[in-house]
């Protein structure tokens, strides 16, 4: 986290791509074995036509995010609402991104837009957290 006071507006974000290895890891930690995520013949067979990378998993970017770079280390995460608009293919490329839109006066309470857009720019995931100032 930068030393600058924070304020409406700032962003922070970080690029990742979750392979086959990762999202059965996820698969592993959270009990989610849906064969759309692991199963390359069973995916060919629904509407995404190849396996996708769980939303859950996507979404957890937003923790490193907001726990190691803006607000950063020591914050908490109070609640965070999440809206899935596009598939990321297992291999695909994605930036996460985080920005503040709100600041409480009265409690050291942050309010940021969470977001993932796909390697061709696309929203893919779109939400907000609620996060305790460290």
């Amino acid at each position: 986290m930068s030393t600058q006071p924070l304020a409406v507006g700032m962003k922070a974000s970080l690029t990742k791509r979750f392979g086959a290895a990762e999202v059965a890891a996820f698969a592993g930690l959270s009990e989610d074995f849906n064969p759309l995520h692991l199963d390359p013949d069973f995916a060919a067979t629904t509407v995404f036509e190849r396996p996708i990378v769980h939303g859950m998993l996507l979404a957890s970017l937003f923790s490193g995010l907001l726990g190691q770079q803006l607000p950063g280390k020591g914050s908490i995460y109070l609640g965070q609402s999440l809206g899935f608009k596009l598939p990321v293919f297992v291999g695909d490329e994605v930036t996460a991104e985080v920005e503040i839109i709100a600041l409480r006066d009265d409690k050291p309470i942050a309010t940021l837009a969470t977001r993932i857009f796909t390697q061709g720019g696309a929203l893919a995931v779109t939400g907000e957290a609620v996060v305790k100032l460290p």
